[in-house]
């Protein structure tokens, strides 16, 4: 299976608060991993080093087997795609607009979007159900509604990686379910996901691998049904829980005792 990201002993700091230590890790094509731990961990700052966003102070961070550093910028927009924590926009784009933007790295410069780039668009904002927001101002629209809009303009970015830093965070359960399918079926056609979860039971249900940080490292990483115990819980949030696959959801399910 070809290793898409190498992460190699990679420690980052914020002025002298070191977020990640010494961080090692690998990522396969072709799964959905969750990224979980305590706030604070580093894991937002271990999807910046994924996307390029930050460069390791120390250590390396290899995509394909090269330097990620050494890619053009140009060359990991179209290979690699974001759905950042928080999104602010302060010009009035529109929504059909801010999904646009994710066919730019594949437009030539300076060159207005192709039947083929408006077809796309239109295509992904009527399974994202975002069509009905396509002419309004996207710093008009409600908290969930312009989360579901740059989800939206990362999956029309068409990429091999899908990053999804607390994507789905403002959303309700439905548009959760909905966006979430979306990106289980890219990893069916070939593609990576990698995401970032608060919702234990969630990630569960939608992922094949699961690393779990602890203080800016790896605690425990592997695939769901092996990681996901109540000793990996304990040590890693501090707190009892009980683990059992549930036959409703087909996959296993955390319950806490308050």
């Amino acid at each position: 299976m070809t290793t898409v990201f190498n992460v190699n002993e990679a420690t980052f700091a914020y002025g002298d608060k070191t977020v990640i230590d010494h961080l090692s890790a690998k990522i396969e094509a072709g799964r959905f991993y969750g990224i979980i731990g305590p706030n604070g961990c580093g894991k937002s700052t271990l999807v910046d080093l994924l996307t390029g966003h930050r460069r390791p102070l120390r250590g390396t961070v290899s995509y394909l087997g090269k330097p990620l550093g050494r890619y053009p910028k140009s060359r990991v927009a179209r290979k690699i795609a974001l759905v950042p924590q928080n999104f602010y926009i302060n010009f009035p784009f529109t929504a059909r607009e801010v999904v646009m933007m994710g066919r730019y790295p594949h437009m030539p410069r300076f060159s207005a979007p192709s039947p083929a780039d408006i077809q796309r668009v239109e295509q992904i904002m009527a399974e994202t159900r975002t069509d009905t927001l396509a002419d309004r101002y996207v710093n008009e629209l409600s908290g969930g509604e312009r989360q579901r809009v740059v989800f939206t303009r990362a999956l029309a970015q068409d990429a091999s990686v899908l990053m999804l830093d607390e994507a789905t965070s403002n959303l309700d359960v439905n548009h959760t379910l909905l966006l979430l399918n979306l990106a289980a079926r890219r990893v069916k056609q070939g593609k990576t996901v990698i995401a970032v979860f608060q919702d234990i039971n969630l990630a569960a249900l939608y992922c094949d691998h699961l690393i779990f940080m602890a203080a800016g490292q790896v605690a425990v990483s592997g695939p769901v049904d092996r990681v996901l115990t109540p000793e990996t819980l304990e040590w890693v949030f501090q707190v009892a829980a009980k683990v059992e696959f549930d036959d409703y959801c087909n996959a296993k399910q955390v319950v806490f005792r308050k």
